[in-house]
C-alpha cells in the first residue's frame, strides 16, 4: 500500500472481532514505528504497556470511554471490543511536557496496523488514576493515550462535511459509521 492509501483507510474504528488475535510480537512492531518517529528534542519520553491478555484488556476496557457523540452507546459490546490495546505514557522523568510526540508515534503505530490488516482508535477520555492503579502504573509515568488494537468489525466511511460544518460522527440504520470531512478546496487559504 501507498502512504496515501494506508492514510485514506486508517479509520478510528470502534468494533472488532474479539477473537481474532493479535500477538505479542504484532504489538512490539507497532510499537517500534512508534519509537522510530520524531520526537521533540529527541527526548523519547515515551513508554508503552502491551496488552493482549483478555483479564488485562478488561481492566482497561473498563477504564476507558468511547465516541462521544455517540450519546446511545457506551461502547462495543462483548466480542466486539479489541483484542489487544497499547497504553501511551509519558515518562515525566524524562520530561514534564510531553508536547505533540504521543500524536505522532500514536498515527505511526495506527497506519502500522492499517498495513497488517488491524485497525485501532485512539483512546483519550480514560479514568487515568484507576487504569493506573488497575496497571500497577507508577506514578512516574503519566497516562497519554490507549490505543485500542484488533481486526475491525465495522464500516467507515468518510463523507464530505455538509453545509452547517457539523463534524460529528454517526452511525446509520445499517451500523455504518460516517465520518464527515472537510474539502481540500476548503482547508488551503492560498
Amino acid at each position: 500500500m501507498t502512504i496515501k492509501e494506508l492514510v485514506y483507510k486508517n479509520r478510528s474504528y470502534r468494533r472488532f472481532f474479539q477473537d481474532t488475535a493479535v500477538s505479542l510480537d504484532t504489538l512490539k512492531e507497532l510499537v517500534d514505528l512508534g519509537r522510530m518517529s520524531a520526537s521533540a528534542m529527541n527526548l523519547q519520553p515515551l513508554k508503552y504497556i502491551l496488552s493482549n491478555d483478555a483479564a488485562r484488556n478488561a481492566a482497561i476496557f473498563a477504564n476507558i470511554g468511547w465516541a462521544a457523540y455517540l450519546k446511545d452507546w457506551s461502547g462495543p459490546p462483548e466480542g466486539e471490543r479489541p483484542s489487544a490495546y497499547i497504553i501511551m505514557l509519558g515518562d515525566t522523568e524524562i520530561s514534564k511536557n510531553v508536547v505533540w510526540d504521543h500524536g505522532i508515534a500514536a498515527q505511526s503505530i495506527l497506519l502500522g496496523a492499517t498495513e497488517r490488516g488491524l485497525g485501532g482508535c485512539m483512546i483519550a477520555t480514560i479514568r487515568k488514576a484507576d487504569l493506573a492503579k488497575a496497571l500497577d502504573v507508577s506514578s512516574r509515568y503519566e497516562i497519554l493515550l490507549v490505543i485500542a488494537i484488533g481486526k475491525p468489525k465495522e464500516q467507515v466511511v468518510v463523507d464530505p462535511l455538509d453545509q452547517n460544518g457539523d463534524a460529528k460522527y454517526w452511525r446509520d440504520s445499517r451500523a455504518v459509521h460516517h465520518v464527515p470531512k472537510r474539502l481540500l478546496q476548503d482547508i488551503i487559504l492560498g
